[in-house]
């Protein structure tokens, strides 16, 4: 289901979905600053996560997302970029 707005409780929801959080750590808080590593999230469960959302939103992200996305809010910023882009095209 392609959706035309990639939201920070939109990630939230992905995040737990893929790989659950850590019982530290409080993801209805304020993240959106935080980085991945800081709120147990490693590299694999990255991966998961935007695997979910690249099928779930319709949109396809680069192999260096991650590197580019140390942050929600990064993360979030680079798939709303990438769908606008799509519905431009």
């Amino acid at each position: 289901m392609a959706t035309d707005v990639f939201t920070p409780d939109a990630l939230r929801r992905i995040l737990l979905e893929a790989a659950g959080a850590d019982e530290t750590v409080d993801l209805d808080g304020d993240i959106l600053d935080t980085d991945f590593t800081a709120l147990g999230y490693e590299s694999l469960a990255l991966l998961e996560t935007v695997g979910r959302i690249e099928r779930e939103y319709g949109v396809s992200l680069d192999d260096d997302v991650l590197s580019e996305a140390p942050t929600p809010r990064t993360l979030v910023d680079l798939v709303n970029e990438r769908l606008s882009a799509a519905r431009a095209a």
